[in-house]
């Protein structure tokens, strides 16, 4: 029992913007809210994101959000909530001031996953992912329209989960 309690799941990070959050006339997207959540939450998510969080937690994995937008976290949740999504973790931009940044008078970047034991980071932005090795994560760009995305991101995160721990 102790050897399952020490074992801790693999954490796979997502961005909003440009990632999850995507515009209708450069993605495929699920069918907006009904109304009037679709007044509250304006924001389309990429066709297949509900499928792939649930998937990834279904096999063992912890899924958060790892976004330097201010948005809530309560407003992350609820929106989510909707599509029968729930998040292990957020991270946004306040609490990653706070948390990451804090007084250090060093800059650093705007995104740190590996503060957070996250194994894989999914973004859009190249200086993110370029950032990966030298703070200790793994990620996968995410660029432009992409059916197999889903596959993608399940093998990348497989792959990592079964990569001998230093």
């Amino acid at each position: 029992m102790k050897a399952k309690k020490d074992q801790e799941k693999m954490r796979v990070s997502f961005d909003l913007d440009e990632v999850l959050f995507v515009s209708p006339k450069t993605h495929k997207t699920e069918k907006p809210l009904p109304f009037p959540l679709n007044k509250i939450y304006r924001e389309r998510l990429r066709l297949g994101t509900p499928d792939l969080i649930n998937e990834l937690q279904s096999l063992g994995y912890e899924v958060w959000i790892y976004t330097s937008s201010f948005r809530t976290e309560s407003y992350i949740r609820h929106l989510f909530r909707h599509y029968h999504v729930h998040f292990d973790g957020i991270v946004n931009a306040q609490r990653h001031l706070k948390e990451v940044q804090g007084d250090s008078k060093t800059i650093l970047p705007q995104k740190l996953p590996s503060k957070y034991r996250i194994s894989l980071h999914i973004d859009d932005e190249t200086i993110v992912c370029s950032l990966g090795p030298q703070y200790g994560y793994q990620t996968y760009q995410l660029e432009a329209e992409d059916d197999d995305w889903k596959d993608k991101i399940i093998k990348k995160a497989e792959h990592i989960k079964h990569l001998p721990k230093n």
